[in-house]
């Protein structure tokens, strides 16, 4: 049986380049996300290359019910998950003095709770075999207090909390738990590679020594 990757919240950027690398290393590919027609083309984009790809569309991530859901549908059908790379992620625009409390529970519903909630998913099989790899897609948000993105920035600095935690937690039983801080936009003229940014993921997943719990791209 091949090794699962699953991507929660894969979009047409970062989240379509990481599954196609893993993919070229024999990976079986899940993908979440609330958008059916971007996973189907990547799922035909997938399979035509020979991989073998589900696809869980219609999943709100930042609602727990529906994201153990389509979790537990994604390891039902691919087995137990041996890469898990979390994309969540929910922009406003505003500070905190404009922004609504709904606002910034969203952002943190889908930025920070629905990492938890993937974590706490794929976690047990990981534990039981001793080896897993987890990747938390994370932003220089985190460090750069913004008046006009303030809550990704507070999401973003929870997700970096939350990894470090499950980091120190898990490491010695040989689950890889590490928050790639993005130093950077991933769309528009000024856009990283993200084929890059997916090599990175897959040399985290890969190296003989574990990583530590905070790495950065470009870095």
């Amino acid at each position: 049986m091949a090794e699962v990757l699953a991507v929660v919240a894969a979009g047409p950027g970062l989240g379509r380049a990481v599954a196609l690398r893993f993919a070229r290393e024999g990976f079986a590919v899940g993908l979440i996300a609330r958008s059916p027609e971007r996973l189907s083309g990547l799922v035909a984009e997938l399979t035509a290359g020979g991989a073998t790809a589900v696809a869980v569309a219609g999943a709100d991530v930042g609602e727990e019910d529906q994201l153990r859901a389509a979790i537990r549908e994604l390891t039902g059908e691919l087995g137990p998950v041996t890469v898990l790379v979390f994309n969540g992620s929910a922009y406003v625009e505003g500070s905190g003095l404009s922004i609504s409390a709904a606002d910034l529970r969203n952002a943190l519903d889908v930025g920070v709770l629905a990492a938890m909630v993937a974590v706490q998913e794929v976690a047990p099989p990981m534990r039981g075999v001793g080896r897993g790899t987890v990747i938390l897609t994370g932003s220089i948000a985190a460090d750069r207090a913004s008046t006009g993105a303030t809550a990704v920035g507070v999401a973003k600095a929870g997700l970096r909390n939350l990894a470090l935690s499950l980091h120190k937690e898990l490491a010695a039983e040989g689950v890889r738990v590490t928050t790639v801080t993005i130093d950077g936009v991933l769309s528009g003229p000024e856009a990283l590679d993200v084929g890059a940014i997916a090599d990175r993921y897959w040399a985290l997943h890969a190296a003989p020594e574990p990583p530590g719990a905070v790495e950065v791209f470009p870095g």
